[in-house]
């Protein structure tokens, strides 16, 4: 089984609001169809759900009634681009179904401290493609905040002991600088240590696809736990069909060393 995330950033225009890439969103899941794996997706919010979620500070948690507004209008611009990418994929032949994540999530401080599972497990088990993204979810400390496409793609990975990790970006991995100016170098290989390295030589690397760094360390807290994980270019036709098939990719391959 493999856990695909797919960065707002490739399936939205993320500088206009409530804008989706059609044509990106059609030949991804064209890709997905063809490639038949045991699949869970999972998506950014792009330009639906960030712009209404900083609008009313739902990261942040909870201080005035107003913000019960904006928590409602965040979920619901994340289940309008959730719909769009639900038929894309059941027009292409997968049989792909939305699961809401704030029906199934409780985070503590922002980290997931309760996962109920046994709805997606029964969906794999019958052959269906779950279809998550990051959510306005119920937090025990905050009341409620803003949960990560990135951490719930490597949090599912781990407990439901997928093989591979695939994060699709609109770049070709993690670089030294940011590629978006022209520089830097792709690294083919991320460790603990080369992130250590990069925060501190070069924070710009990561300020591209929406968090590059967060995406690092949520990359290893899967690959601690054994999973494949690689950071892509989503945005490269080809790229999401061959690295679901397990074929050479370019990218970078995040790896835990203990000893690194």
């Amino acid at each position: 089984m493999i856990v695909l995330k797919l960065g707002g950033s490739v399936i939205t225009v993320k500088d206009k609001p409530m804008t989706p890439r059609p044509e990106a969103i059609r030949r991804l899941a064209g890709e997905i169809a063809e490639a038949g794996a045991k699949l869970i997706l999972i998506h950014g919010g792009g330009s639906y759900g960030h712009p209404v979620a900083s609008r009313y500070g739902i990261a942040g948690g909870y201080r005035s009634e107003n913000q019960l507004r904006g928590f409602a209008e965040t979920h619901q611009a994340m289940v309008k681009l959730n719909t769009l990418i639900v038929e894309a994929l059941i027009e292409a032949g997968v049989p792909a179904i939305g699961v809401p994540p704030s029906s199934l999530i409780i985070t503590t401080d922002g980290r997931i401290t309760k996962l109920e599972l046994q709805v997606i497990r029964g969906m794999l088990e019958m052959g269906l493609t779950p279809v998550l993204y990051g959510d306005a979810v119920l937090d025990t400390r905050r009341g409620f905040t803003i949960l990560s496409g990135d951490q719930l793609a490597s949090r599912l990975a781990v407990e439901l002991g997928a093989e591979r990790l695939i994060y699709g970006v609109d770049v070709d991995g993690v670089y030294t600088k940011d590629p978006k100016r022209g520089r830097g170098k792709l690294l083919e290989r991320v460790t603990p240590s080369t992130l250590k390295e990069l925060e501190t030589a070069s924070p710009t690397a990561f300020d591209v696809t929406g968090g590059m760094k967060g995406k690092v360390e949520e990359a290893l807290r899967a690959a601690e736990m054994g999973v494949e994980v690689v950071i892509l270019n989503a945005m490269r036709e080809g790229i999401i069909l061959k690295a679901l098939r397990g074929e050479a990719v370019r990218g970078s391959w995040v790896v835990f060393d203990a000893d690194d």
